[in-house]
């Protein structure tokens, strides 16, 4: 079979600013909502986006977001056991700290025997700002998989000790018989992840 070549990610960019409200709350239906807040929409949430919430008495923790409803209110992917009301008082804070990527087909998809992949991370000289910033490509065995599925890829990260602002393009080969892969982008702070290219 010949080799494929996918854009698992275009540029995506750290969101301006954060998104704070004292009208926002979570519910265990896996909802996260507001009165009048704007959540999601142009510099705001988006689909895979991964959202670190404070703030909250139950939920501080990072989401994937997985649909959006409107542009006060969207689901996550992860389950919330309890949830947390908007009192009018408390602010929550919503921060865009990086993102996934739509999955691909991997080569235990096609059945393929050799499990040879390569992926090349694109990135913006301001990423080299973010300490805890961490790129790396996850898999799956799973035809359908769930967030909970996914695993990290061995030999795929990149970090803060590899993003210095003169280098912008790294490459990773990895092998295994995945039937799904995605690249996986946390800790971000400010920059940009120019594109990240895949290759099976």
């Amino acid at each position: 079979m010949a080799q494929t070549s996918t854009t698992l990610s275009s540029e995506k960019s750290h969101m301006s600013t954060d998104i704070t409200g004292t009208d926002i709350s979570i519910s265990t239906s896996g909802t996260i909502s507001s009165t009048g807040t704007v959540l999601t929409g142009s510099g705001k949430l988006a689909v895979r986006d991964l959202v670190t919430i404070t703030g909250t008495e139950n939920n501080n923790s990072t989401f994937t977001v997985k649909e959006i409803v409107s542009t006060t209110e969207f689901t996550v992917e992860e389950t919330i056991t309890t949830g947390d009301d908007a009192d009018g008082s408390t602010e929550f804070t919503l921060d865009m700290t990086g993102f996934v990527t739509d999955k691909a087909k991997g080569d235990g998809y096609y059945s393929q025997p050799d499990g040879v992949h390569t992926v090349a991370y694109h990135v913006n000289s301001a990423l080299n700002d973010d300490e805890n910033i961490s790129i790396k490509m996850q898999g799956t065995l799973a035809t359908t998989p769930t967030e909970d599925d996914w695993f990290d890829i061995a030999g795929t990260s990149i970090g803060r000790d590899n993003i210095d602002g003169s280098t912008l393009a790294f490459s990773s080969n990895f092998t295994g018989n995945f039937v799904w892969v995605r690249a996986k982008v946390s800790g971000m702070s400010a920059g940009a992840v120019s594109k990240i290219l895949y290759n099976n």
